[in-house]
């Protein structure tokens, strides 16, 4: 047991945390989180589907064919600020001074790669005129004129970027326009996320950006919707404090603040599948914020959006009817067999050695736990050594196999045959999915009941210069989607335009 005080008690009641569950998170510190057991890669033919132009043709048209009367929701994870974009400028920043030395002179001392290519690329910047029009007409060097550039992009009485979310920066130039992020997911909602009801998106962001994101819709929305002939439909959550993980010392005690109160820490992004469980639709499509191509390019995002959610909507079709007779009863050995080798081909679904000598009873009641549980449509691109997580059938404490997208601290970098494994990986995830989360009936399923508990991280970080360990919760589309049924499938590259530093903005797939 741990000793917590009667202020730790009223603080942890604030937060809507459970004594229980800080406890249950303290023995997670205690045990630790075991590494995942690869069992292979997922490679095309073997976990991942690759398409025909042919049958994405079929798969887009039997989407097209059955969108209008869905009910259709685009949740976009929105909640990242800029700062770490802007790393390297800050760092930048602290380093330089334009009346000491050139910006060439510089460049050679310190070998900084990023002002390198900023410098050389500064006019490509979609911020370009806008920071320009606020500085003098004429500069002393190439070297004043980078650094006033960036200080005035950061500072924070100045432009202040450093402080935006992600979502609210200027991303792509178009003309005399730029866009942002949340504009760009606008134009794509029409492309491929609406229905009869128009289209309807929500973002998770930080409650203080909610200002922020509401002057934006203001400022683009209706205009989108005029260019688009979209009615829109926007909301926001944030994620929520009871979702906060307790830090501990190195002796797994809570780790204190110099007030004496308990240190909490958001759980990371897989503390968003509660506010994915608070949303209902019949397809969701799930894509980051800062991953969104400029409009040249967003034919082929939407084709390759609406192939995923017409392989959704054909197996769900299928799983329904399944789901549906094992419900009615009396399923012959014959139905019986013709569903299990549904879930074994078409979902991935692996069934033990002995379920064939199990009684009919038995194989109905495995099939019903198998069938009627949330489905979702994993886009996979090819792995160009971009860093996120990659796909795997794993086995899991029960000796269950499946599908799961892994990240790399999740494996043993100390055990060879499970390297091998990792380095035999083809592909790796975008957060590119289309979910299905109600059963035949119409209810949604309570996604909280699919997560698997095992697949958080634990990490070490420092605070006040004392050493503390922290957990994050399972990722979003990681561990806290593990018992749903998984279906990997190959998508292009020009899918995959993420954002993770400001100098990928100077990337083709963001020039307009």
């Amino acid at each position: 047991m741990i000793a917590l005080s009667e202020q730790d008690m009223k603080q942890m009641a604030n937060k809507g945390i459970a004594k229980e569950k800080v406890e249950d998170q303290i023995n997670t510190f205690k045990e630790g989180i075991p590494f995942v057991d690869l069992q292979s890669a997922a490679v095309v033919g073997n976990g991942i589907l690759r398409f025909t132009e042919g049958e994405e043709r079929e798969l887009i048209d039997y989407y097209e064919s059955n969108v209008r009367d869905l009910d259709i929701l685009k949740f976009v994870p929105a909640s990242g600020a800029a700062s770490r974009m802007f790393k390297a400028l800050f760092s930048y920043l602290d380093a330089y001074d334009p009346g000491k030395e050139s910006l060439e002179t510089y460049l050679e001392r310190t070998g900084d790669r990023d002002i390198k290519k900023l410098s050389e690329g500064l006019e490509q910047m979609p911020f370009y005129r806008k920071v320009m029009d606020r500085l003098p007409n004429s500069f002393n060097s190439e070297g004043e004129k980078v650094y006033l550039f960036v200080k005035e992009l950061l500072g924070e009485d100045a432009l202040n970027y450093g402080f935006y979310p992600k979502g609210l920066l200027p991303f792509h130039k178009y003309e005399e326009n730029t866009a942002t992020p949340f504009e760009e997911h606008l134009k794509e909602g029409a492309l491929y996320a609406s229905s009869s009801n128009g289209s309807k998106l929500h973002f998770t962001i930080s409650e203080q950006h909610e200002e922020m994101f509401q002057t934006e819709l203001d400022q683009v929305g209706e205009r989108v919707s005029k260019e688009t002939g979209i009615n829109y439909t926007v909301d926001y959550s944030f994620q929520k404090p009871s979702t906060d993980t307790i830090a501990v010392d190195m002796n797994n005690e809570p780790f204190r603040n110099p007030d004496g109160t308990v240190l909490f820490r958001p759980g990371g992004h897989g503390a968003l599948i509660e506010n994915l469980n608070e949303q209902d639709a019949d397809v969701i499509f799930i894509k980051n914020i800062d991953n969104v191509a400029v409009m040249q390019d967003a034919k082929a995002v939407a084709d390759s959006k609406k192939t995923l959610a017409g392989v959704l909507l054909k197996v769900q079709k299928k799983a329904f009817e399944y789901a549906k007779m094992l419900d009615e009863g009396s399923v012959s050995e014959k139905e019986l067999d013709i569903i299990r080798v549904f879930l074994s081909e078409e979902l991935n679904v692996k069934f033990s050695m002995d379920f064939h000598s199990l009684s009919n009873t038995e194989k109905t009641h495995v099939l019903k736990s198998k069938i009627n549980r949330p489905i979702r449509i994993c886009g996979m691109v090819k792995n160009e050594g971009e860093p996120g997580g990659g796909p795997f059938w794993i086995k899991n404490a029960d000796g269950e196999i499946s599908l799961q997208i892994i990240e790399s601290a999740q494996i043993d970098m100390y055990n060879p045959k499970q390297v091998d494994i990792l380095q035999n990986s083809t592909h790796f995830n975008p957060v590119d999915l289309v979910c299905g989360i109600r059963d035949y009936k119409g209810n949604k399923y309570n996604l909280l009941d699919f997560v698997d508990p095992k697949q958080g991280f634990i990490t070490g970080k420092t605070m006040n210069g004392k050493e503390l360990k922290a957990l994050e919760l399972p990722g979003l589309w990681n561990g806290a989607m593990a018992h749903w049924n998984t279906i990997f499938v190959e998508v292009p590259l020009v899918t995959f335009n993420p954002v993770k530093t400001v100098l990928d903005l100077l990337k083709d797939s963001h020039q307009a």
